[in-house]
């Protein structure tokens, strides 16, 4: 993977997010995807997993959001990426951190993500 690659990667992701089903996530992530939604919370094993816990996590295809990317490192076959996610019906702001592992076919088998949301304690006392 290089950059171009991962970029590309990301918009089909978001494509995906604004397209109705899950139709679109086996183009994006291995069949045996490792899908990490949190620091705390439990990986999400396969398509069969992630495909439920991608429809509840969105109001559905048509949610307007913006959302901008930079990717920070590409190493191999990791590649950490710098999201912002701000939802205009809601105003709910989100920024998250992605570590990528990608199989040799483009697709990601590794996917685990660091959402920080602003009323989230920054962990000073």
């Amino acid at each position: 993977m290089d950059r171009h690659d991962v970029v590309r990667w990301i918009a089909a992701y978001e494509q995906a997010w604004r397209t109705a089903g899950t139709d679109r996530l086996a183009d994006l992530f291995a069949a045996d995807v490792s899908y990490v939604p949190s620091p705390w919370a439990e990986a999400l094993n396969g398509l069969d997993e992630l495909a439920p816990f991608w429809e509840t996590e969105r109001e559905g295809p048509g949610e307007p959001f913006d959302m901008t990317s930079e990717v920070i490192a590409v190493e191999g076959d990791a590649a950490v990426v710098r999201l912002a996610v701000d939802y205009r019906a809601t105003g709910e702001r989100w920024r998250d951190l992605w570590v990528l592992r990608f199989g040799p076919d483009g697709r990601c088998t590794s996917f685990e993500e660091w959402p920080f949301a602003p009323d989230q304690p920054d962990g000073h006392a």
